[in-house]
């Protein structure tokens, strides 16, 4: 083997050292030498264009539905949903632009993360389909994933379900899901039985659903059109598990500038959620709650809606719903109360609403242990007139021990279109509250 100078490599050696030797304090110009101070290391320009060098760059898509100038043709929740999956497959984030027209629907349109379902407006009318429902010829179980039913010529693959018995059908207890298949009156669905229910306890399967949904999704928006739940028709369905629009384990989410009517439950229903939005929205005509925030869904913002006119409660805050903002809304002619809180809804501001003419009070906190009250509820600046159309009711009433409760700037009175006989009840069960700068007036009993 040929053998390499020990002077070469000696120089070699220098060579790299002097390379990757650190600037000394002086540098030699060629005339004189200059300052540290006076150096300025260069400035990279980063190419702010360059997403990833992983993955690759998807622009965010934005796909119409409706007629003959649409992306995808058709008039029904299939054509919505196509468009959705299509999103969802290809760049996981986009918008579904809903052309003018009346959409049939037969099964929940279900957003996924980072999805926009934005309608032209009022004209754009998503409409659930005539309702259907059928006993069962025996038992559901637990666990299961098909029903047989005694008539199952009502339903059609695709569509939106609800499984219960007259024992369980509120609340959790209520199964909701999407047929997958049909063979004679077996019927094949996408997701498991959450309880046993019985043919003898009046087992029923219906077609009734929400219109639109999202489930375990974040980052999504409704906006912009019309939900008709065709209440005339279709069953009863609990909030819980369903609503004209529905979400359920969503991060942020906002619904905006969308009309809700005729749903046979809750017009906007949102449980176990975090960051929800629902503003400039009209709710009515609902069998139960225009608005049902609950089931633990902090940090929400209800804003600028108008719910009227329906079966139970313009609003209804329900369990373990805190750190909120109610403001500039309108709670009119609902049923029971325009606004109803309890089960550990803390530290939630309810500022600058209107609230009248609804069937009992106007404001109620509900009866509820003390551990459990809404504690630190705060009513500022709200008008509060007129309340108790179908039996007596109170502008407020405070039915439990709820701590820090402050009532302060509010108008509240009776000009005689109502029943509202007094301004504030404090029951047995209630601690006293903090009153401020109230303005009240006009009621037969005491202020």
């Amino acid at each position: 083997m040929k053998t390499i100078p020990f002077l070469s490599l000696l120089i070699i050696f220098t060579a790299c050292v002097q390379e990757n030797k650190p600037a000394s304090g002086k540098i030699n110009t060629g005339s004189e030498s200059t300052k540290t101070s006076d150096f300025k290391e260069p400035v990279i320009l980063r190419d702010t264009q360059a997403v990833s060098v992983v993955n690759p760059v998807i622009p965010e898509r934005k796909i119409t539905v409706g007629g003959l100038n649409a992306d995808i043709k058709g008039y029904t929740s299939e054509a919505i949903q196509t468009a959705i999956d299509a999103l969802h497959k290809t760049c996981n984030s986009g918008t579904v632009m809903l052309l003018p027209g009346n959409y049939d629907i037969i099964a929940p349109v279900r957003l996924y993360d980072n999805m926009s379902l934005v309608g032209s407006g009022a004209n754009t009318v998503l409409k659930k389909c005539k309702g259907f429902r059928s006993p069962f010829a025996r038992d559901a179980d637990y666990g299961e994933l098909q029903i047989t039913v005694t008539d199952a010529s009502g339903f059609k693959p695709g569509m939106g379900v609800a499984i219960y018995d007259e024992g369980q059908r509120s609340g959790w207890d209520l199964t909701t899901a999407k047929i997958t298949a049909i063979k004679g009156n077996v019927i094949y669905i996408d997701d498991y039985l959450v309880r046993d229910y019985h043919a003898d306890k009046k087992g029923t399967m219906s077609n009734n659903c929400s219109v639109i949904s999202a489930v375990n999704a974040e980052n999504v928006k409704i906006a912009n059109l019309t939900v008709d739940g065709s209440r005339e028709s279709n069953d009863m369905i609990d909030g819980c598990r369903a609503g004209g629009i529905y979400l359920h384990k969503v991060h942020k989410a906002i619904v905006e500038n969308v009309t809700v009517k005729n749903f046979n439950c809750d017009g906007i229903s949102w449980q176990i959620t975090e960051y929800v939005t629902v503003r400039n929205c009209e709710v009515y005509g609902c069998a139960n709650s225009g608005l049902h925030p609950g089931t633990g869904s902090p940090f929400t913002l209800i804003e600028g809606n108008n719910s009227h006119d329906n079966g139970g409660y313009g609003l209804f805050v329900c369990w373990r719903v805190r750190n909120g903002n109610v403001r500039n809304n309108s709670f009119h002619n609902n049923g029971i109360n325009g606004l109803s809180t309890g089960h550990k809804d803390i530290d939630m501001m309810y500022a600058d609403n209107h609230i009248y003419e609804n069937g009992s009070d106007g404001i109620q906190l509900r009866g509820e242990l003390a551990q459990n009250a809404p504690h630190r509820s705060i009513f500022k600046n709200n008008l509060i007139e007129n309340n108790g159309i179908k039996e007596k009711g109170y502008g407020l009433s405070v039915n439990c021990k709820a701590e820090g409760v402050v009532i302060e700037g509010n108008i509240i009175r009776n000009t005689g279109n109502g029943k509202q006989v007094a301004a504030l009840l404090l029951t047995g069960d209630s601690l006293p509250v903090e009153l401020k700068n109230n303005t009240i007036s006009g009621h037969h009993e005491t202020e």
